[in-house]
């Protein structure tokens, strides 16, 4: 099929890249390029043996979207795209609810125009908000505690109301919780701008001498060492549960938690990162930080029975394979 992949530049979407060229599919990457580069591109270009269709262009300008299909004919949309630092969507909302909630607009919008009905959405563990744990898929959705939570819940249900209205959409939504990692290549990982918002790479800049000291942001939390528990997935496994989600499309809306299943603390992440890479970080207890929840981990066997998908790569692998893509980035 030929899929396009908007965000497909970016951390998860690169991966999800490799795994659909390594299935045979043709990818068309739509990303504006504000949280990636286009040297990724080359990257997955090498790791596959094949070529990618890339578009320099942003979600929020529906004329060049509408450019892009009329180019390709285009069976499915995996949706990456978006902003998504917690912390920055509490300093700005706006920037956050206009960016993510206009451009699944525009996308699921130029979709309909052209008749594209297979759309597979990478949502959030985020809308859970302080819910029930572990987060099972039937649960209500409760206020998030940010407002990058809200646009994916907003998201969702933009795409359930137009499920709705159109029989014909497939629509599969994928919550999914912290993913960590890299391809084994080490060509391709989580890169981000500044000081990273997400642990692992700040471990791994820390490992690497580029930052100083990690933050553990609070141990008052109530878990077992105090410190805030994450489900981590391995990115090569989120990347595989899309494509499992893309191959068993059918009519209607369907919701998935991709995980481990299991919670794990910062400090064991930490613990894990240096036992698997004989590595001692340096790190320090500060403040909460806003938005942050205590726990947050899935239940994860509707995707396995309907999906026939589970996770395979445990703590050691995301630690090992994060290290390696670390050492081998040369910025």
């Amino acid at each position: 099929m030929n899929i396009l992949v908007s965000g497909g530049a970016g951390y998860i979407g690169s991966h999800t890249c490799v795994s659909l060229l390594e299935e045979g599919h043709q990818v068309i990457v739509v990303d504006n390029l504000s949280n990636s580069k286009y040297e990724v591109i080359d990257r997955i270009n090498k790791i596959t043996n094949r070529n990618v269709i890339f578009y320099k262009a942003d979600l929020t300008e529906k004329d060049l979207i509408d450019v892009i299909f009329s180019k390709h004919a285009i069976d499915a949309v995996i949706h990456f795209a978006g902003l998504k630092s917690v912390g920055e969507s509490v300093e700005k909302p706006l920037k956050y609810y206009h960016n993510n909630i206009v451009s699944t607009l525009n996308l699921v919008r130029v979709c309909q125009n052209y008749g594209v009905n297979k759309f597979v959405f990478s949502s959030s563990a985020t809308v859970y908000g302080n819910n029930q744990v572990p987060s099972v898929e039937t649960l209500n959705l409760l206020p998030t505690t940010n407002p990058y939570g809200e646009t994916k819940a907003m998201s969702e249900r933009i795409l359930k109301d137009i499920s709705s209205a159109n029989p014909e959409l497939s629509v599969s939504i994928l919550r999914y919780f912290n993913p960590v990692g890299a391809h084994t290549s080490g060509l391709i990982g989580e890169v981000p701008n500044g000081i990273p918002n997400n642990l692992m790479p700040y471990m791994t800049q820390v490992a690497k001498g580029k930052i100083e000291k990690l933050k553990v942001f609070g141990n008052d939390y109530l878990t077992s060492d105090g410190t805030g528990v994450r489900d981590y997935i391995h990115v090569m496994d989120l990347a595989e549960g899309h494509v499992a989600a893309l191959n068993s499309l059918t009519k209607g809306v369907h919701i998935y938690n991709l995980g481990t299943g299991r919670g794990t603390s910062v400090l064991e992440l930490i613990e894990a990162f240096e036992k698997a890479n004989s590595i001692k970080l340096s790190y320090e207890i500060v403040e909460r930080r806003a938005g942050d929840l205590a726990e947050s981990y899935a239940e994860t066997s509707k995707a396995f029975e309907e999906l026939g998908w589970v996770a395979k790569r445990d703590i050691v692998d995301m630690c090992k394979d994060a290290w390696r893509f670390e050492k081998n980035n040369l910025e």
